[in-house]
């Protein structure tokens, strides 16, 4: 598995409860943007619209030479999902607070773009303190056993 991009930020601004693969529609600009590492999620979100999910506000950057083929860099792109994952999401985002994020893009063994999906409670501005000690506690103990 070779990843591509991770949402840092998604991570941080949700408390993840759950996660999904999924497989992404793309185009053949997208996927040589994506071999070239060519991505951004730091601010995309997935939405569900009537039985289909959706990646919004990925940027994956134009191909270099893509010419007229080249793709958009901000559309949206559909995710593959079962029925059952879909409802599953859908039920959960309903609750609130809840939201869908992606948290990584990469390609599987067989060379397929998957996003790993997480769905989860967004952080209320304490939960994100605890977490900036927490990561700055494991920094501490890490430099001092490396120390040793």
């Amino acid at each position: 598995m070779k990843v591509i991009a991770q949402n840092k930020r998604g991570r941080f601004e949700v408390a993840v409860e759950e996660t999904l693969e999924a497989g992404v529609v793309l185009t053949g600009s997208e996927v040589k943007s994506l071999r070239q590492g060519k991505v951004s999620l730091a601010e995309a979100y997935v939405r569900i619209e009537s039985g289909e999910a959706f990646l919004l506000k990925a940027n994956i950057t134009e191909y270099s030479h893509g010419g007229y083929s080249n793709h958009e860099p901000m559309r949206r792109r559909k995710l593959l999902l079962h029925r059952r994952e879909i409802e599953k999401l859908r039920i959960k985002t309903e609750q609130k607070g809840h939201t869908i994020v992606p948290l990584k893009i990469y390609f599987n063994e067989k060379g397929r773009v998957k996003v790993e999906v997480g769905v989860g409670k967004g952080k209320k501005l304490h939960d994100k303190r605890r977490s900036i000690q927490d990561r700055e506690a494991k920094r501490q103990i890490d430099r001092a056993m490396k120390g040793r």
